[in-house]
């Protein structure tokens, strides 16, 4: 594979990559609340888990020739793809880190509730009901457009899809059951992944 270098898909793809690395770096190195006792779990979201992570690997392992726009475009495109690309990488990890903050101990991979649990509806919970799919939407589509093949990134977005809805359903189902009236006031305001435009 000959490798071509042009500064804005370079640019891109070391953008997204730092992105990835101050993501994994504040995750790892977070500091971990105390764990709370577990009063519910709904264990159909591993399967979203395993889509949702799929999709990953399909934008990490499917690359174009590297540091070449995703389709050619003239150059004026490429560079509002590559400006717009960096500015979602950026947006993306900021959302996902902000909506782990305001669940503090709640946070889970798996769907499920704990003792006390509250409904979250401040930070980035204000705009969305699952800020943190909306983040990982954000990050996989930044990193399919920075590095992936077009065909990988479509495959990898339907996965992801499929899977966040596997995940936001389960964990809905629960605080459906706990909230009750609560949660539907909420759902009936805040739209589930995507902000509304105003």
């Amino acid at each position: 594979m000959t490798i071509q270098w042009n500064f804005w898909p370079t640019a891109t793809f070391l953008f997204v990559v730092l992105s990835w690395c101050v993501y994994l770096a504040l995750f790892l190195f977070r500091k971990k609340p105390p764990k709370p006792r577990e009063a519910k779990r709904e264990r159909f979201s591993k399967l979203g888990i395993a889509l949702q992570g799929s999709s990953y690997g399909l934008v990490w392992a499917i690359w174009r020739p590297p540091f070449t726009p995703l389709v050619p475009m003239p150059k004026p495109a490429e560079i509002l793809l590559a400006l717009g690309t960096m500015a979602l990488s950026a947006a993306s990890v900021w959302t996902i880190i902000a909506a782990a903050r305001a669940l503090g101990k709640q946070g889970s991979y798996l769907a499920r509730l704990v003792e006390g649990h509250k409904l979250i509806v401040s930070g980035p919970y204000r705009f969305v009901r699952h800020p943190i799919y909306a983040g990982m939407f954000g990050q996989v589509l930044a990193s399919g457009l920075a590095m992936s093949h077009w065909a990988a990134l479509v495959a990898a977005m339907l996965l992801l899809a499929i899977g966040t809805a596997i995940r936001a359903n389960s964990e809905e189902k629960l605080l459906r059951e706990v909230f009750g009236d609560d949660f539907e006031a909420y759902a009936r305001c805040v739209p589930a992944i995507f902000p509304r435009l105003r």
